[in-house]
């Protein structure tokens, strides 16, 4: 299993108690933190005085800290680590430095809380330009790049068309797969949010 989690998430107590199980029943999974340096407007520096990577070994956990925007490097030590979890090794901890170069929200604006020249540094070192200025040198050519743009683009259209064709799930879908077998308080929650709603249709 491979679980995905940022540098802010971190700082919460969930993380901590997962790793304490983690280690404890040595569960066959791979903790995977995309510190991009950023939890909304907190840089990582004040969120922790070490390697945020240094958590997992307090927790008898191996840990390592890993270039994030780097993309051969991220596969190669992404896929060690499930090996070795899944060969009984036990959890695995990988911490990926990245950077976040856009806005957390949409109501969020960091020219309040970085610089310009922060972006300017992760913007050089984006992973896809990168990754692709080393095929380059492999000798991939201009043709193999245009067809990849096309096919992203198709590939994004195609996933906001089916976004927002969505259709709303009924809000008995929420108590639907908490528990494996029926629990008396998640049928009462249920019951109560069934009430609820009925008392907010209009009558016309």
């Amino acid at each position: 299993m491979l679980v995905y989690f940022g540098d802010g998430a971190s700082s919460e107590g969930d993380v901590s108690e997962a790793f304490t199980f983690a280690s404890s029943y040595r569960t066959p999974q791979v903790f995977f933190l995309q510190n991009n340096h950023w939890a909304i407007s907190v840089p990582v520096q004040r969120q922790s005085r070490s390697p945020l990577y240094l958590r997992g070994t307090g927790f008898g956990i191996p840990s390592l800290q890993i270039d994030g925007n780097d993309v051969l490097a991220s596969y190669a030590v992404t896929s060690a680590a499930l090996d070795a979890a899944r060969g009984g090794g036990g959890p695995q901890f990988i911490e990926a430095l990245t950077y976040r170069m856009g806005a957390h929200t949409s109501s969020d604006d960091p020219s309040k809380y970085r610089e310009p020249e922060e972006l300017a540094y992760w913007g050089a070192r984006d992973p896809i330009a990168r990754y692709e200025a080393y095929l380059r040198r492999l000798g991939v050519g201009d043709d193999f790049f245009a067809e990849v743009a096309t096919e992203a683009e198709d590939l994004a259209a195609d996933v906001r068309a089916r976004t927002l064709a969505l259709q709303d799930p009924p809000s008995a879908e929420i108590f639907a797969h908490v528990y494996s077998d029926p629990h008396p308080l998640v049928e009462q929650q249920a019951a109560w949010l069934a009430a609820y709603e009925s008392s907010l249709e209009v009558v016309g």
